[in-house]
């Protein structure tokens, strides 16, 4: 009985549009994630007076708000995916638990 239904799920349209678009999207901001994330070590490690320079006559350097950015783009990354999840995925996913259980 898991088999067949395991079978159902798989053969499913609902199904199979859910997984293609969670892995196109899911790749799509793993990537954009990696290029930021990378980029910036990238900086730190080939060009590291760009991220020492002082910011106006104070203390702060570029690195700063360079390295906060890279964090708020993470936490924007994360609400971007958790936002499409809770509208598109979640839709798709209970056509796909209907289906299932007929």
């Amino acid at each position: 009985m898991q088999d067949s239904m395991l079978e159902r799920i798989a053969a499913d349209p609902n199904y199979q549009e859910l997984r293609s678009k969670r892995l196109r999207f899911g790749w799509l901001l793993t990537i954009a994630m990696l290029v930021v994330y990378y980029g910036f070590i990238a900086i730190i490690a080939f060009d590291k007076a760009l991220l020492a320079k002082r910011i106006g006559s104070g203390v702060t350097t570029w690195g700063i708000p360079v390295g906060f950015g890279v964090i708020l783009f993470t936490i924007v990354v994360t609400a971007i995916y958790v936002m499409r999840a809770n509208s598109e995925y979640d839709d798709l996913t209970e056509r796909v638990k209907r289906e299932a259980l007929k």
